[in-house]
């Protein structure tokens, strides 16, 4: 069995304006939208690469709880914590995003590799790893 990663989906209160930031400060093309009405649910399927992310905006959806916006913090809950993306130079990703006013949740090394965290537009997390030498 051999088993490749394909999407992640992600519940967003806004799916224009999330779609708009993924495909502005990620570079995300839009592949394709959709509706499942018995649920009322919006989709938009991003795309890079071969990777795509599911945006779903839902009719009377909770906001994303504020400990859930925070990395160390959002360990504390259960389930999946971030969508985690590889750049070849963290620290230079991290600087451009700087200038796109993304929001920098935090900046770290791990095993002699840089890594940060930044915020959505909706505040979801997405982690940066650095992918070979800068």
């Amino acid at each position: 069995m051999e088993i490749i990663p394909h999407h992640v989906g992600l519940s967003v209160p806004d799916l224009e304006a999330s779609a708009k930031w993924y495909q502005e400060i990620l570079g995300f093309s839009i592949e394709k939208r959709m509706e499942i009405p018995p649920i009322h649910a919006k989709i938009v399927w991003l795309k890079a690469g071969e990777f795509r992310v599911e945006l779903f905006q839902m009719e009377g959806a909770r906001p994303l709880p504020d400990d859930r916006r925070i990395p160390n913090q959002d360990l504390m809950t259960q389930g999946w914590k971030h969508l985690s993306l590889g750049v070849k130079d963290v620290r230079q990703t991290v600087e451009a995003l700087k200038k796109r006013g993304v929001d920098i949740a935090m900046e770290s090394v791990v095993e002699d590799k840089a890594m940060a965290f930044i915020r959505d537009n909706a505040g979801n997390l997405i982690e940066i790893n650095q992918i070979g030498e800068p």
